[in-house]
């Protein structure tokens, strides 16, 4: 869902299609809550700044509830809130003008790291992509606008299974696209040259929280021997992990997977994310470039500055 489809939707709305998932994808997530709060201090009408500070306040509060793992989406809000005005229409321009700024940046990152991702992608590779990242997606593109004669292999990306948006939007492109199930990562990898996968977070020591079973791919791409590269805006680094906060790992209703009521003795589980180490990463693609995972630090630590 792009921003266009949110036109009249206001912060509450916008709040519940980020946490019922018809908003997707971290960059798209982040850029929906600087438009959220956007959105309330334009229909604020009222002339008290402490009261739409107040307003303000639990809006972020209501908007970070909605998917806690999603850093990006943090860090939208923190970079939209950090104003210096006085008055109620000082901080309304001040709220508009940082939220657009932070949408124009992020979709400038957005082409940058399509540029240096699809630059990496080489003639006559088969690349496997997990659940559905725009960065990544944006990169392989790139790649084949260049002449490129690419394959992807995409994984169905259970239990929402954003793997079908990802092979509806390369098969359109006109990219050979190959759908398997998670479970045939292992099997498939043999034939792949290079894995592309997006974040939700990236730690300062480097390790990626991204789609549960990311962990899975990496794993298997290390034992074939094959690069694991990881599309993520600055944005999406975590500074709380410097500081040892462990990256909260989201948790949905069970009903995603199967009817609880079908299986009444049965525990049943449903995290979202998982945790990459840092090892099995070959790369981090950024809109500042290309780093280690080992660069993690240093990124977040410019954007302390």
């Amino acid at each position: 869902m792009d921003l266009d489809e949110l036109e009249g939707d206001d912060l509450e709305d916008i709040a519940k299609k980020i946490q019922n998932m018809e908003i997707r994808g971290a960059a798209k997530i982040a850029r929906a809550g600087a438009l959220a709060l956007k959105r309330l201090v334009e229909n604020y009408d009222g002339d008290d700044v402490e009261d739409l500070e107040s307003e303000l306040e639990k809006g972020a509060k209501r908007l970070r509830s909605t998917r806690p793992t999603a850093v990006s989406l943090e860090n939208a809000i923190n970079y939209v809130m950090t104003v210096e005005s006085e008055g109620v229409e000082g901080l309304k321009k001040e709220i508009v003008n940082r939220a657009s700024r932070f949408i124009e940046k992020s979709l400038e990152a957005k082409d940058k790291i399509a540029e240096y991702g699809g630059k990496r992608i080489t003639d006559g590779d088969v690349i496997l992509t997990h659940c559905n990242s725009s960065m990544a997606i944006g990169a392989i593109k790139y790649s084949w606008d260049e002449g490129k004669n690419i394959e992807v292999i995409a994984t169905e990306s259970r239990p929402k299974r954003q793997g079908y948006i990802t092979i509806k939007e390369l098969s359109e492109y006109g990219i050979p696209v190959t759908l398997i199930v998670d479970s045939a990562v292992r099997y498939k990898m043999r034939g792949v040259d290079k894995v592309y996968v997006g974040a939700d977070t990236v730690a300062s020591n480097g390790a990626v929280i991204n789609k549960i079973g990311t962990s899975q791919v990496a794993l298997c791409a290390h034992e074939s021997r094959v690069p694991l590269t990881v599309c993520a805006e600055t944005y999406k680094f975590s500074n709380k992990t410097t500081f040892g906060e462990l990256v909260e790992i989201e948790e949905r209703d069970p009903s995603e997977i199967v009817d609880p009521a079908d299986f009444p003795e049965v525990n049943i589980n449903n995290p979202v994310f998982d945790a990459t180490p840092s090892k099995y990463v070959d790369s981090i693609i950024t809109e500042k470039g290309v780093i280690s995972p080992d660069g993690a630090y240093r990124i977040i630590k410019e954007m302390e500055e």
